[in-house]
């Protein structure tokens, strides 16, 4: 079987159980965007050792990524043969993220103000694939507007959910975090009194 297929040449997309659908359309731009989430969490996972406690957990939360992208990727009028946690987001892959978010919270010190990305590579990894998290989110709002989604949907939640987490491993691997007002920064060499 070859890779390319020659039949998304007219701007159209293949959907989970049939159909083609245009690439730009509501649906594809936000399991596209869904997409890139899970290589964003594969950049970040790729800077962690094999087997520790924070690579585990984003593969966990790669492969959940596979279920929001299956559920994006079904027409609406085909929902029905999605299954929960296989292709279908269910509401207790949202509530399962919540202990996680608040365990995490406990490792590092409240922040008082927004953190400046960048202290380390895992970090950085992290902060990105939450901002892309944020973006699929965005995308999967509008695909909800028009109708893509189903009001009762959990991919919102879910989504909104994740990059609340991204977000707390970000700092948790930072350990100290760099705030974004200079005057505020200890470790801020550079002298603001000029």
């Amino acid at each position: 079987m070859k890779v390319y297929t020659r039949t998304g040449d007219d701007g159209t997309t293949g959907l989970l159980y049939g159909g083609r659908t245009a690439k730009d359309d509501p649906g594809p731009a936000a399991y596209g965007a869904v997409d890139e989430a899970v290589a964003a969490l594969g950049l970040a996972r790729a800077e962690c050792a094999p087997g520790t406690e924070l690579f585990e957990l984003l593969l966990r939360l790669q492969r959940e990524l596979f279920v929001v992208g299956a559920e994006l990727a079904t027409e609406p009028a085909k929902r029905t043969r999605l299954q929960p946690e296989v292709s279908l987001v269910v509401a207790g892959m949202v509530t399962a993220l919540e202990p996680v978010i608040d365990e995490y919270t406990t490792r590092f010190e409240p922040l008082r103000e927004f953190a400046v990305p960048g202290e380390n590579r895992g970090a950085a990894a992290l902060d990105l694939a939450r901002a892309v998290v944020r973006r699929a989110e965005r995308e999967c709002v509008g695909a909800t507007r028009a109708g893509w989604l189903e009001p009762g949907s959990q991919v919102v939640p879910y989504l909104n959910r994740l990059a609340d987490l991204v977000w707390t491993l970000a700092r948790w691997q930072e350990g100290v975090f760099r705030p974004s007002r200079a005057a505020h920064d200890s470790r801020d060499t550079r002298d603001t009194t000029a």
